[in-house]
C-alpha cells in the first residue's frame, strides 16, 4: 500500500512505499518546531505506521533548514497556562515512547539543525544519519528551562558525562561530534543523505520483521532492568525467538550455505 498526506499546508506528511515509511515535519518557517497540533499529527501518523503491516522501516526526516527547534515556544508563552504546559510535554513524551514501541525500526534523517525536543527527538529514534553541517543541542538552560524530558533519551543514548555537558552547558555539537558521541550513526554530505539514510532502510528491511520487532522491545527492556532481569528476560527471548520459522529457516540456511528464504517475509515488502 502506497499512502501520501497531501504536501501544502500539512504540519507533517506520511508516504509509504515498498515497506519504507517516511514521516516528514513540514512546519520550515517555524523551524519545525513541535506545536501541540504538530504533536497530534505526528501521533496519528506513528499509529498508522504502527497499524500497517506492510511497513518494514519508519524514516523520520524534515523539509527546511532545520530538522527541530524543539517546542514551539511562542505557542507556550501565549497559552501562559500550566495545565496546557503541562499537557503538551505529557503529549510529545508518549510520542517518543511510541517510537521507541514501535515494532519496527525508526531511522532519523538529520538534514540541519536539531535542538531541545528535536535533539530529543533524534535520541530516541534507534538509529539516526545527519548531513555532515548538522548542529545538535539541548539548549533549554540558556532560557532558564532545564531540558528535562530531552535528558530521558539523550542519556540513554550517549554516555553521561556527555549528556550533562550538553544539559548543564547548552552548547552546540557539531555532527561529527555526534557521531564520535553516539547520538548518530553516519554523517555523509548533504548530497548523499537520503541516499545513504535509503541504504540503511534496505538493510533492516532485508531482516525478518518478527525478529527486529522482538529484538528491539527487548533492548528496550533490558537497559531498564538489572543485569540478573536482563539476562533472564533476554535468554528467555532468544530461546522463543531461536522456535519461530524465520529463525530456524536463517540458521537452516547458514548452515547449508546459502541465502535464506524468510517464511515469515517473503510475501512483504
Amino acid at each position: 500500500m502506497d499512502t501520501l498526506a497531501p504536501a501544502q499546508d500539512t504540519l507533517v506528511t506520511l508516504a509509504i512505499a515498498d515497506g519504507i515509511a517516511t514521516l516528514t515535519l513540514n512546519r520550515p518557517k517555524q523551524y519545525n518546531a513541535l506545536s501541540a497540533a504538530t504533536l497530534d499529527a505526528l501521533h496519528a501518523a506513528i499509529d498508522q505506521v504502527r497499524d500497517d503491516q506492510s511497513v518494514r522501516v519508519l524514516l523520520i526526516a524534515a523539509n527546511g533548514n532545520a530538522f527541530c527547534a524543539g517546542h514551539d515556544l511562542k505557542e507556550m508563552r501565549a497559552a501562559n497556562d500550566e495545565a496546557f504546559v503541562r499537557r503538551l510535554f505529557q503529549r510529545c513524551s508518549d510520542m517518543m515512547l511510541k517510537l521507541a514501541k514501535l515494532p519496527v525500526p525508526v531511522i532519523a534523517e538529520i538534514q540541519g539543525m536539531a535542538t531541545a525536543a528535536g535533539c530529543q527527538l533524534v535520541a530516541q529514534c534507534d538509529l539516526a544519519v545527519a548531513v555532515d553541517h548538522a548542529k545538535f543541542a539541548v539548549s533549554g538552560v540558556n532560557l532558564g528551562l532545564f531540558c528535562s524530558t530531552p535528558a530521558v533519551p539523550l542519556s540513554r543514548t550517549i554516555s553521561r558525562k556527555r549528556a550533562a555537558e550538553m544539559l548543564m552547558t547548552g552548547e552546540f555539537i557539531d555532527a561529527n561530534t555526534a557521531l564520535a558521541w553516539g547520538l548518530v550513526n553516519r554523517v555523509v554530505p548533504a548530497a548523499e543523505l537520503r541516499a545513504t539514510t535509503l541504504a540503511l532502510a534496505e538493510t533492516l528491511k532485508a531482516k525478518p520483521r518478527d525478529a527486529l520487532a522482538m529484538g528491539k522491545a527487548l533492548l528496550y527492556r533490558q537497559m531498564e532492568a538489572g543485569i540478573e532481569a536482563a539476562y533472564q528476560d533476554a535468554s528467555a527471548t532468544i530461546s522463543c525467538n531461536f522456535m519461530q520459522a524465520d529463525a530456524q529457516e536463517g540458521v537452516a540456511a547458514f548452515l547449508e550455505k546459502r541465502a535464506p528464504n524468510w517464511p515469515q517475509s517473503k510475501n512483504k515488502p
